[in-house]
Order: structure tokens, then sequence, then C-alpha cells
């Protein structure tokens, strides 16, 4: 029998322990197979992925490396260093606020450092949650929950299977999506009010087109320099303040 095996980024190892730790309910960011693990492997597989897990199978060497010295039976899960909300929670959550609330929607961010800058300028700013997918992005990881600097205790966290179906959810809950975009209409034009759901694209690819389709409004940070494009967390803050100051001077 295997026994728990963690490392600093809240990896747990071993087919007993992964098992347990998806039949308990815990809040897991992804499972980790070895490709052409067998037995037991493909069973907890299908687990997961019934709980909603994401799973990736990567070489053998891989997973060898991230945990040296650990019989980790070819498999292993990254724990969730916080607690993630339901959707439809944190949207009545929102609604409740002052202004029908303000949330944000994070199109595949995949660095855990934007992430944690993210969740603490948006806690700052008044934000009632985020929503973020439970796949092609970064969640509630180790990191950035401490770049968050404490912010993730008291901002909402919705990780969704499908971010185009969330957006259709928050559509027909009364929230206007504004995306950002290098082809929207200029922010200093835009007077923002009511509920509203601002859509982040991830770093260097910018929001979906399912999700572009999806957004009232798309807007652009204007530029005056010769760099045409921000960091995901500073034009996420520059939004955030945008529509905080909107809707407190409605």
């Amino acid at each position: 029998m295997s026994k728990p095996a963690a490392t600093d980024n809240q990896l747990i190892a071993g087919r007993n322990a992964v098992t347990e730790a998806i039949r308990s309910g815990r809040a897991l960011e992804y499972l980790l197979v070895a490709k052409g693990a067998g037995g037991s492997a493909r069973g907890i597989m299908a687990l997961a992925r019934q709980q909603g897990v994401p799973v990736k199978e990567l070489p053998r060497k891989t997973l060898d490396e991230k945990l040296p010295g650990i019989n980790h039976q070819g498999v292993a899960a990254l724990c969730s260093a916080g607690s993630y909300t339901d959707l439809q929670a944190l949207i009545d959550r929102a609604k409740a606020a002052p202004g029908g609330g303000l949330l944000l929607v994070l199109d595949k961010i995949e660095d855990p450092h934007n992430l944690g800058a993210i969740l603490r300028t948006a806690e700052a700013s008044g934000a009632s949650g985020v929503i973020i997918p439970k796949r092609g992005g970064v969640g509630l990881t180790a990191t950035a929950v401490k770049v968050a600097s404490g912010a993730a205790a008291y901002l909402p966290v919705a990780r969704v299977p499908n971010l185009a179906a969330a957006c259709d959810t928050l559509k027909e809950n009364g929230f206007w999506l504004y995306g950002a975009d290098m082809d929207g209409e200029d922010l200093r034009q835009v007077q923002m009010s009511g509920p509203v759901a601002l859509v982040i694209g991830s770093e260097g690819f910018g929001i979906s087109r399912l999700l572009k389709e999806r957004c009232d409004f798309l807007i652009k940070i204007p530029m005056f320099g010769q760099i045409n494009s921000l960091n995901a967390s500073v034009a996420a803050g520059i939004l955030l303040y945008k529509a905080a100051l909107d809707r407190a001077a409605l």
C-alpha cells in the first residue's frame, strides 16, 4: 500500500493516496498519470473525470522527475491550495452586491503569478468573484494563492468546465460582458454600469473566439508607447478599476 507523498507544490502520489483524495472530494487541480500505466490507474483516471478533475498523461520519466525518490506508482495529483465555489452561488453573491456586482472571467491564464496578482487586485477593487476554466488555465495552486497575498481567502473563485457556457449563464442572469480586445472601443469612451463581467484573455493569445462572440462590448486599453500589449494581470487591474470607478460614480 502506498502512503501519501507531498512536495512543496502540494503533489500527492501513489494510487491509493490519490484514489482516496478524489473520493473524499478534496479540491484537485489535476491528475497526473504516466503514459502507459495500466491496472487501477485506468480506474483512477475514470474516477477523476467523473469528479470533473482534469487528467494529464505524461512520460514516466517526467513524473519521476516531479517526485524524485517516491514510489508514485505512475499516479499523482496536484491539490488545490484554496477552495472553489459554485458558479450560481457566485452569481447570486454578485447580484446582491451594490450595483449588481462585478465579476471577472479569465480565459486560460496560465501563469500562477498572473492569477495571484489578478485575484489580489480583484479583491482590492471590490469585485464579487472570479471565474476560471477547469482545463487550459492555472487554478488555485500554492504559488497563485501566495501571490494573492490573502485575497484568495476573501474572493470566491468558481472553476467551470466550459467558460462559454458560463458566459451564457452570466448573460441569462443580467450581466453585461466586456471583453478586453485590441480591436475594441477605447476604454475612455466606455461607461460600465449594472451587473458587469470583465473577460480577460490568456497571455499572448487574448480572448478565444467563442468568448469574444458572447461579449456585449469589446474594449481596449489605449497605448502611448511602442509596446502594444500589457501583461494579463496589469490589463486586468486597469479594467477592474475602470469598472469600479464607473460604477462608484453613478
